[in-house]
């Protein structure tokens, strides 16, 4: 059976050494986050997520929802008791502000808690990961009226939330939607209109279920320019507060999936449910927006919890599996062969997944930093730099977070060999979980052309040229220093790569707009290279520091040697992504469509 460890430690000293939390101490909610705070925090999280949530991911894969006659979800076994035990804890309220029953803490630590959940048990960690995405549109959206109804029972977690976009006709194009919203005449609408794709639609977990819903009222433009959004409940709320009646909201059937089987992903039927008109008439996609680049942060950090917790499972099982003997002869002469962890090829796979999680969390964590500053500063100059750095980062974190995330878990179930394609080893369960997140939220390819054609170009390109300069900076302050050149000449390498990209871009793809297209996949890999390549050399910066200081020696040189592993077989891919760019989009657009 799968297990799963949180990677406090390592959570513990991004934060502390790497990013310096301490350092954010004048900004709200910071100086309340102590150092013992951030030690419990992260020590009670870790627990909830290896010993309540863990055990139920592999029977809840099994058994899957149930959709009962009478339209109801029953959840997996095991499910209701571990959302209990996350629900007592508080994890729910973590970031919102107190006023609405929250802890008011960095966004920064819910991230980390949040990777957690998603390593441990990604289809029950949804439910929960859903609400926050409500709350935060809420937050920004919604009326002080609904903020008082909805918030502090969803941070109680007695209530859950849910974001409805997509329909059997309309995915990305959100223009599409045909749910319609007809005024009731007394400041509510009437909803009709079927939704798919719904995770957590319905559920046993809370006593009521608050769906944010996209609708065009009657009349509206056409196209996006047209869509409102609505908050309606599963059972409406009396004026005390209570539930009252059910609403005329149900799930007509939960999709068949690939993974996640323990989310109940639903056909959701609107047949004139009520509902109320979250921020302004036809502003609806902005309002969700927020909901989505929530859940997009969100996800990638999804992907790297399946790659967390598919690396810990293949680390356990190259130790343990006997076959063949080293190349430079035997490591465990006294029995019939050594340990596959021995082999090169093995070490690898290994290092690759290993280097990629750590640097991944740093990006994750530091992303999460930028929302923390660009929210909470009362600084309007570090506002607007963390806002740039969390718009041009949102679709990097989602896509490259995610792509890499399933690729890892694929290479981490090869390690396994024949059992890593049998499902009572877990790792083929990791596969298929961590395969959701490159589609929902925005494919992939979506993210791409969002970084491209949107976040790259936005405000004559300030973000990117902030980003540039920043990791510019760093290579240019450390560059002299002998024990930091294994990280910075080969990053210095990537980021020339970067901008070599990045003009071509500027210089092609105005004209030739499917030249922008044809990169952009490979431009957002760039990108996130030249990422991770950053976020490595500040962690071997801090390394250096705390084994100078005679801190957890051991642990730090193994930081030191898989980063040097990222730099010297990873970061070199930007060379192969920049000369992809460069090709442009002739031989991809050549054939007629007939031709395929």
């Amino acid at each position: 059976m799968p297990s799963y460890r949180a990677p406090v430690e390592d959570v513990t000293f991004l934060l502390n050494d790497v990013l310096g939390i301490r350092r954010y101490d004048n900004l709200p909610g910071f100086s309340d986050a102590s150092d013992d705070v951030i030690e419990a925090l992260l020590n009670e999280g870790g627990k909830l997520a290896g010993n309540v949530f863990a055990p139920a991911n592999l029977a809840g894969d099994r058994e899957g929802c149930t959709r009962n006659d009478d339209g109801s979800v029953t959840t997996p076994k095991g499910f209701k008791k571990a959302y209990q035990a996350h629900v007592e804890g508080g994890w729910n309220g973590l970031s919102v502000p107190e006023e609405y029953g929250g802890q008011g803490l960095p966004h920064v630590l819910n991230t980390a808690i949040s990777e957690f959940a998603s390593g441990a048990n990604l289809a029950l960690a949804m439910y929960p990961g859903l609400t926050q995405g409500a709350i935060a549109a809420l937050l920004v959206h919604g009326n002080e009226e609904q903020k008082q109804a909805y918030i502090p029972k969803m941070v109680e977690g007695t209530w859950t939330g849910t974001m409805n976009l997509t329909e059997p006709h309309c995915g990305t194009d959100l223009g599409l939607l045909k749910t319609k919203a007809v005024p009731n005449g007394d400041g509510s609408y009437s909803l009709s209109g079927t939704k798919i794709f719904i995770s957590a639609g319905e559920h046993d977990l809370s006593e009521n279920i608050i769906h944010l819903v996209i609708a065009r009222i009657e009349g509206a433009p056409a196209g996006t320019k047209g869509i409102s959004l609505f908050v309606v409940p599963k059972f409406l709320v009396n004026e005390d507060g209570s539930v009252g009646e059910r609403n005329a909201v149900s799930c007509g059937s939960i999709e068949h999936k690939m993974g996640i089987h323990g989310n109940s992903t639903c056909v959701m039927n609107y047949d004139g449910a009520k509902g109320w008109l979250v921020g302004a008439e036809n502003k609806g996609l902005a309002a969700m927006f927020v909901m989505m680049n929530e859940a997009r942060l969100a996800v990638g950090v999804q992907g790297l919890g399946q790659s967390e917790v598919a690396y810990q499972n293949a680390v356990a099982y190259a130790k343990d599996r006997l076959q063949g003997r080293a190349l430079t002869g035997a490591k465990e002469p006294g029995k019939s062969a050594d340990p596959i962890i021995v082999h090169p090829d093995v070490r690898r796979t290994l290092m690759g997944i290993r280097a990629f999680n750590e640097a991944a969390r740093a990006l994750a964590l530091w992303t999460a930093l930028q929302s923390d500053i660009a929210h909470r500063s009362q600084d309007a100059k570090e506002r607007q730099a963390a806002d740039d750095l969390l718009g041009l980062l949102t679709p990097v974190v989602k896509g490259v977070l995610t792509d890499k995330g399933f690729a890892n878990a694929v290479e981490a179930q090869q390690m396994f060999g024949g059992h890593g394609y049998i499902e009572e080893w877990g790792m083929s369960q990791f596969v298929r979980d961590a395969r959701i997140a490159m589609i929902y939220e925005g494919a992939n390819g979506v993210q791409a052309m969002d970084l491209i054609g949107r976040k790259l170009p936005k405000d004559g390109g300030r973000a990117m040229m902030g980003f540039l300069g920043e990791v510019q900076t760093f290579v240019k302050d450390h560059g002299e220093d002998e024990q930091l050149k294994a990280f910075t000449g080969p990053l210095q390498a990537a980021l020339n790569d970067l901008q070599g990209a990045t003009m071509w871009l500027m210089q092609n793809a105005m004209a030739k707009p499917d030249n922008a297209g044809a990169g952009a996949t490979d431009y957002m890999h760039l990108l996130g290279l030249v990422a991770l390549g950053y976020m490595w050399g500040r962690i071997a910066k801090a390394a250096l520091a705390a084994k100078a200081e005679g801190k957890d020696a051991e642990r730090m040189e193994a930081k030191l040697v898989t980063g040097r592993f990222f730099a010297e077989r990873m970061l070199p891919e930007t060379a192969l992504r920049l000369a992809r760019i460069k090709t442009g989009s002739d031989a991809t657009m050549a054939l007629a469509a007939e031709a395929f």
